[in-house]
């Protein structure tokens, strides 16, 4: 059984208010924190339930991962050339779909504290703005796990193959032999896929449009993920927001523009018929815009959270730099305080105080979240002072920064979704038949593998090294950072994805030379080029006595031998 989250904190709602042991007092014990237990703190509680989160990650992994790649190829395979990127942006529409449900039940869970069934919520001091606070995430495994299960159950009914688009268009009685000439075809191109693995292999690794594109995928996709994996922590951090306001912003402002660019990147593709060239030049200008683009977000930022004794002195002027030893002052010396503890509280001058001890105060009305404390010598030497839980909220001026940045991601993430399915395009096309569907596999594998699984990782050690306070938890164990120098972590949150991006277009130039005198398997595609082909193999399947080497012809031929 997992036990219960406890949150960094000096008061502890079980014990006596009255004895005030969590504000300003002389001679004080500072040995362990009001909150911790000598027994617990000698046999640490080690859980095994990550090992459960892992396995189900790794087993979710497995289920979705053919989708993508096994999908995509079955479109490609079964529908018309120019549909084809209609019906993979509205694919791609789904899953944004998704990613919008999804963040928004998140919100919602969000703002459940994570052990919502056994504790007395009541007693909690603190809000869903604190960085302390954890949501009920497990709400949402559970209701995605059943949802799983019932959208899977359509999958049992599909065909294993299906008539290729367009055939039935040209009917002349023999719609059913057709079909089964395609089936005979799908099923040999299957058995050779197995069979002749290591040739297809060489020839997609001999193939240097795909390897180019493979190699800005990487780059681009580290960008993307890493990204998208800490936006929700740098609007926390940058404009104070919550983690549930967080993933409603994103659900509601950023996704939409995300569909809108797929569909019309598909209807864009379909309606003009571009071939694999038109859409890497499209591709590439796009990007470049949305690269130009997102340098401006450089421009919408607030400052940092005024908290006395790490962004700021106790008279309210701003530092550069944290300096550990001025977290105590003339005004909190006698106090006895616990100068490594996160419980922030707000007071009435505007400046926050890392606790109501280090701010001074001697006495406290009030319980939960509602609680006051008074007399707080910090705040004002003389007179009356007050100060509430929590740190001091951002200006209105941060507020319509939060805007400007808005605007802009959106902007930008049209754009991104927009030159993907041209993008897209261009991996399809620069391929055999025979190759999609191990050419997309082998993308996708190096994407999770080179993008999606370490770029979290180095970013979130990076952005490590911006943080001004870590947490602490039972016998001094470091918790998550509570605090980061705001400027450093927004070089780091744009200046890395600027740079792999950046990176990115050197190859992207060599791959448009390339498509500049190579002509690609799939670039004059069409779907009367394929009847022929059908009717071709069709053809040569009647001959009973044919004995000549293998040609490669062209559509001109093919048309003429019809």
């Amino acid at each position: 059984m997992k036990p219960r989250y406890e949150y960094e904190t000096t008061i502890s709602p079980t014990s006596n208010l009255s004895s005030n042991s969590f504000l300003c007092m002389e001679n004080r014990s500072l040995t362990l924190k009001p909150t911790q237990d000598t027994t617990e703190c000698g046999r640490e509680i080690k859980s095994l339930m990550w090992i459960y989160v892992l396995v189900g990650n790794i087993i979710r992994g497995m289920g979705e991962t053919a989708i993508m790649p096994l999908g995509i190829s079955y479109i490609e395979d079964f529908a018309k050339s120019e549909n084809s990127p209609l019906y993979i942006g509205i694919l791609q529409i789904g899953i944004t779909i998704s990613y919008w449900i999804g963040y928004s039940l998140g919100s919602f869970c969000a703002n459940i504290y994570v052990d919502t069934d056994s504790v007395n919520t009541d007693d909690l001091t603190i809000t869903p703005e604190d960085t302390r606070w954890v949501g009920a995430w497990w709400i949402g495994f559970l209701i995605c796990a059943g949802v799983n299960i019932l959208t899977s159950i359509p999958f049992f009914f599909f065909p294993k193959t299906l008539p290729k688009e367009g055939l039935q268009e040209n009917g002349d009685g023999t719609e059913n032999a057709k079909e089964e000439k395609h089936r005979e075809k799908a099923k040999k191109e299957n058995q050779r896929i197995i069979k002749d693995f290591f040739p297809l292999m060489k020839s997609l690794s001999c193939n240097p449009v795909y390897m180019l594109y493979l190699l800005i995928s990487v780059l681009q996709f580290n960008t993307f993920v890493s990204m998208i994996s800490y936006v929700p922590k740098y609007l926390e951090q940058q404009y104070g927001k919550s983690s549930a306001d967080v993933l409603f912003i994103m659900g509601i402002y950023m996704l939409p523009p995300i569909c809108l660019g797929y569909l019309l990147g598909g209807l864009i593709m379909k309606k003009f018929k571009i071939t694999a060239k038109e859409a890497a030049y499209i591709a590439f200008w796009l990007s470049l815009s949305e690269y130009l683009l997102t340098l401006s977000n450089y421009m919408t930022n607030c400052d940092n959270f005024q908290v006395a004794g790490l962004t700021s002195s106790y008279e309210g002027v701003q530092h550069p730099l944290h300096v550990q030893n001025e977290v105590l002052a003339d005004c909190n010396t006698r106090c006895s305080c616990l100068t490594n503890t996160w419980d922030p509280v707000c007071g009435d001058n505007g400046l926050a105080y890392m606790s109501a001890c280090l701010a001074g105060c001697e006495k406290s009305v009030g319980n939960g979240i509602n609680m006051v404390f008074q007399n707080c010598s910090c705040i004002r030497p003389s007179g009356n002072s007050s100060a509430v839980l929590g740190l001091c909220k951002k200006g209105p001026d941060c507020d319509n920064m939060l805007k400007y940045f808005i605007i802009i991601f959106s902007i930008k993430m049209f754009i991104f979704s927009l030159s993907s399915i041209p993008g897209y395009m261009v991996l399809l096309r620069c391929m055999k038949s025979e190759e999609k569907s191990l050419g997309v596999g082998l993308h996708t594998f190096c994407i999770k593998i080179f993008a999606s699984i370490p770029a979290p990782i180095y970013f979130g050690a990076l952005i490590d090294r911006a943080c001004l306070h870590w947490g602490t938890l039972k016998c001094g164990v470091k918790a998550a950072c509570r605090i980061y120098d705001i400027n450093s972590f927004r070089y780091l949150f744009f200046g890395l994805p600027a740079t792999l991006t950046g990176s990115s277009y050197l190859p992207a130039f060599f791959l448009l030379r390339l498509m500049r005198k190579f002509q690609l398997p799939e670039d004059t595609g069409s779907s009367e080029t394929e009847l022929a082909e059908m009717k071709l193999i069709e053809k040569e399947d009647n001959c009973t006595d044919v004995h000549r080497s293998p040609k490669v012809e062209s559509d001109g031929e093919l048309k003429a031998k019809l």
